[in-house]
């Protein structure tokens, strides 16, 4: 491509943005909103992994054994949980050290549990660690027939609930996303029509003179890939500084909650909604241009 083609191409882009210039800045708004409502839920969905994650990182299986069991059953039991493949970390915690962590948990109150040295009532306990939250109802539903065993523990119903929560967050995410994406594409291609539409004439002439189709196309698809760019770029400063003075107050009045706060990360988000802008823009382009620049 020539470089006075190209200077043509970008020429007319900007003479079209500039003659239609309130509709441009409607049409730059509306792709801002539709991306700051997208990139919005897009952090909301990051964050609600990470925090849906920390849960289940959180979850593991306590499995009691009975007090007539020998060293040598235990260590049977540890090596059969062991062998399992979905098995992450196995750790054996002797009645005693189960005391001594649960006075070191009460701090000050610990006189409560004065005189349990002589005689400990907790049992010998396997703490267990899954490779992931939905392996940890199979694996204790299979610790619960060892005969051996006294009782299995994992928090049962609050990990279903917790699985059943992230996967409605995702998916609901991704439809939203989805959907608001497929918006954007229209509201594109609607201002490339009337665009297309207000200079129906002058393209009629051109194509008259033996203007080819794609002279003809490209400087609406460059019109729509720099209104989508331009929508993104002002949804990508609005939602870059809101977040990052979102997590500043959050980290400053709730500190437990873990967002995501790695710049890379929130970089990479950015960038990817610069690239949506202009991949929105170029398709809402080319729908409108397919239906009213056909050859």
């Amino acid at each position: 491509m020539r470089l006075s083609t190209l200077r043509y191409y970008f020429r007319e882009a900007f003479l079209s943005i500039w003659r239609n210039s309130w509709l441009s800045v409607a049409s730059i708004g509306v792709v801002a909103v539709s991306l700051l409502i997208l990139g919005s839920s897009l952090l909301l969905v990051v964050n609600a992994n990470r925090i849906a994650q920390g849960l289940e990182s959180s979850v593991e299986i306590s499995v009691f054994i009975k007090d007539e069991t020998t060293p040598d059953h235990v260590r049977d039991i540890k090596f059969e949980i062991e062998a399992r493949p979905d098995v992450a970390r196995v750790e054996y915690v002797p009645k005693e050290q189960a005391l001594k962590e649960m006075m070191e948990n009460l701090g000050d109150d610990q006189d409560i549990l004065a005189g349990l040295e002589e005689k400990n009532p907790l049992p010998d306990a396997f703490r267990i660690k899954t490779h992931t939250v939905d392996q940890v109802a199979p694996l204790a539903a299979w610790l619960e027939a060892f005969a051996r065993v006294d009782q299995v523990r994992y928090g049962q119903g609050v990990v279903e609930k917790l699985l059943t929560i992230s996967r409605w967050v995702r998916t609901a995410g991704a439809v939203t996303m989805v959907l608001l994406g497929v918006a954007a594409i229209f509201l594109i291609a609607t201002t490339i029509r009337l665009s297309v539409f207000a200079r129906r004439k002058e393209i009629g002439i051109m194509k008259f003179l033996g203007a080819t189709n794609w002279f003809v196309r490209f400087p609406f698809l460059l019109e729509g890939m720099l209104l989508g760019l331009a929508g993104s770029f002002v949804a990508v400063v609005v939602i870059y500084f809101g977040y990052l003075s979102l997590i500043g107050n959050i980290n400053l009045s709730l500190p437990f909650m873990r967002l995501v706060t790695e710049r890379s990360l929130i970089i990479s988000l950015m960038e990817g909604l610069l690239a949506l802008g202009l991949a929105i823009g170029a398709t809402g382009s080319m729908i409108s241009m397919r239906r009213f620049l056909k050859a």
